[in-house]
């Protein structure tokens, strides 16, 4: 199976202005974008994708073209491979990190007033970020889902855990997780069905990953009058392993194919690269493209529906029909080359649209075309999770850098009674290093030669003996929603085509930071425990620098974003219903982490992903609605006669 996106399967601007009769238009090509695609095709559908940027990966010769670009590019941050384009910009790491609060810089796209600085990324390019996303693909667990709640902080789904479990079966086995269940079952885990296993067998841990284990083998530490055992578990990954031969009642699974035939039908296993973030070299971990394989083929098969893709489209402008309150059509510039800004703007119109460009991009859109929100919380409720880092040296050679970035992690302090006071979080075990804390190996090179006066041989041993010693852990700290934390637009910050660029404004809340300030404890004590020496320091001079009682710490962004758009029980309290529905605009669905109340512990991918099967059955039933009774939807309530917003997904 293959990503072949021949000139049939595209479409001209002329021709997407001209042509009326789709069923969906769908804004981005990432996971969102490409699982309702499928879905809907697979119902026979007509469908209109939009991708802003250049479809460049659709060939063997594309996508190693990316990987060669992050290979000769001196800084290996997540967009490295992507070229610029200041059509369809996308921040980048390096740049924001060279940021103070309130500062603007053209180059950053994203432009943040503060208070403080974060270096959270996303990419616009075919497939989105799950170009360059790090493929873990935990479940959320059941308290996640009502916090508010239960520990009185951010807020309540209008779903449960329960409503979403079917749904996060499907994603999984769409992304062909790699996982262990066995490993997974634990005291304030995710609950899995009794006999579940994952389409693939879990990844091995590395050799880091069982000295970790072996160092807090047999250990707790007590939190909020709770004793917690500690033990290293694996993460499930949406990345090709070994398929799990008890899947699906013993019928085995197979993966889902590469993007293109110069590699074996089913993309590679997994090979332990390190540098899957910010792309895997074989094409082993799940990215959209391999779903939207799928949906071209579709194109040619008898009963099912039809794709085609504009690329080069930026949509700049929902335009609502203030009869009835309906979108009426998304205005798009198409440009010529990304080297200029030369582009025709088009209109395109389909029955029903659907928004995937992730939450900082979807508000950022919303929010410059002007639409009406009854609860006004577009852009609101911003959510990422917070990330502290330590690293030391462990006191023998670790195997650093062997292995995918990240295999396992400490997740037993993932939930628990103590989230009424304090954020939960889970803890990466690195295979790579100091890299994203100090910029390892390079800082590395620096300090042996400046502070240490080595050189020659002496520098090559103990370039070697520091790097293979190196344990980093990553704190995901949860991060509850908050209205003040929020993207807004302003007419004076625009990128090339003139479309105004998104501004974050974004605060670590105190009850994160008690999470943080456990986790700096937390890794004190762990590296006591297994003799590592702690090099963890803290610079004022850092753009995430964070004073907190009295005690400095780096904040970075997690790249996994949400609120924005967030779901709920009624229009005053929500952007988007249980399917992402809007609530004020009855044809338009906003699919992504943006609706997401809250994020928890976990990687919101998998989530999202779950969360496009319950939006794909209220389109499809809402679609075929319309079809058969020629309905149209009330503009004050936003339902159908005879349809509710309400019915079982």
């Amino acid at each position: 199976m293959h990503l072949r996106i021949d000139p049939t399967r595209l479409t001209t601007p002329h021709e997407a202005a001209g042509d009326g009769n789709y069923d969906a238009v769908i804004v981005g090509s990432g996971v969102s974008g490409a699982m309702i695609a499928e879905q809907l095709c697979k119902e026979g559908k007509r469908v209109l994708m939009l991708e802003a940027g250049p479809i460049t990966s659709k060939s063997l010769r594309g996508y190693n073209d990316y990987v060669t670009n992050y290979f000769v590019s001196p800084g290996k941050d997540s967009q490295a491979p992507f070229p610029e384009n200041p059509n369809a910009p996308m921040p980048r790491t390096p740049l924001l990190r060279k940021l103070q609060p309130g500062q603007v810089d053209s180059n950053t796209y994203m432009v943040q007033t503060g208070p403080y600085v974060t270096d959270t990324v996303y990419s616009r390019t075919l497939g989105g970020t799950t170009m360059h996303w790090q493929a873990k693909t935990p479940r959320m667990v059941p308290e996640d889902f009502k916090t508010r709640t239960l520990y009185d902080q951010g807020l309540d789904w209008p779903i449960s855990y329960d409503d979403l479990e079917p749904d996060y079966q499907r994603a999984e086995r769409e992304m062909g997780v790699s996982g262990d269940v066995t490993a997974l079952r634990y005291p304030g885990g995710s609950p899995y069905p009794k006999d579940y296993v994952y389409p693939m067998k879990g990844m091995p841990p590395s050799y880091l990953d069982q000295m970790v284990n072996d160092g807090i083998e047999g250990t707790s530490v007590e939190l909020d009058g709770q004793t917690i055992p500690l033990q290293v578990r694996p993460f499930p990954q949406a990345r090709n392993g070994i398929p799990n031969e008890a899947y699906d009642g013993g019928k085995g699974y197979t993966p889902i194919g590469a993007v293109n035939t110069h590699q074996v039908d089913f993309g590679e296993r997994c090979q332990g690269n390190t540098n899957c973030v910010p792309i895997c070299p074989v094409q082993a971990k799940y990215w959209s493209g391999k779903t939207l394989a799928k949906v071209l083929r579709m194109n040619d098969e008898p009963d099912k529906g039809e794709i085609k893709i504009l690329p080069q489209a930026v949509a700049s402008k929902v335009e609502i029909n203030p009869e009835n309150g309906h979108v009426a059509g998304i205005q798009v510039k198409v440009y010529k080359n990304p080297d200029s800004p030369e582009h025709e703007t088009i209109t395109v119109r389909g029955k029903i649209y659907v928004i995937t460009t992730a939450a900082i991009e979807t508000a950022r859109l919303l929010l410059a075309s002007g639409l009406p929100s009854t609860s006004g919380l577009v852009g609101r409720n911003y959510i990422d999770h917070a990330y502290l880092f330590s690293w030391g040296l462990t006191p023998k050679i670790c195997g650093a850098y062997r292995g995918t970035d990240c295999i396992s992690g400490i997740l037993d302090l993932r939930n628990g009674p103590f989230r009424k006071h304090q954020a939960a979080f889970s803890v990466d075990i690195n295979n790579n290093g100091w890299s994203v804390a100090t910029s390892s190996p390079y800082t590395d090179v620096t300090a042996l030669v400046d502070d240490g006066n080595l050189f020659g041989s002496q520098l090559r041993r103990g370039l070697v003996d520091r790097v293979s010693r190196q344990l980093l852990f990553a704190f995901m700290i949860d991060v509850p929603a908050n209205e003040s934390n929020r993207v807004t637009v302003d007419p004076q910050y625009t990128d090339a085509l003139g479309n105004m660029r998104p501004n974050l404004s974004f605060t670590t809340p105190e009850y994160s930071m008690r999470g943080a300030a456990y986790a700096r404890q937390f890794a004190k004590t762990v590296f006591s425990r297994m003799g590592v020496i702690d090099y963890t320091q803290y610079s004022p001079s850092n753009f995430g620098y964070v004073v907190y009682e009295g005690e400095g710490y780096e904040i970075h962004g997690g790249c996994h974003l949400g609120g924005t758009h967030i779901m709920g029980t009624n229009k005053n309290n929500s952007v988007v219903d249980a399917n992402q529905r809007s609530w004020d605009h009855a044809n338009l669905y906003l699919a992504g982490g943006g609706s997401m109340p809250s994020i928890g512990t976990a990687n919101i991918t998998l989530t999202i992903a779950a969360l496009c099967y319950r939006s794909t059955r209220a389109m499809l039933k809402q679609l075929s609605f319309e079809t058969t009774t020629g309905a149209t939807i009330h503009k004050t309530t936003g339902y159908h006669h005879g349809f509710s917003r309400h019915c079982d997904t």
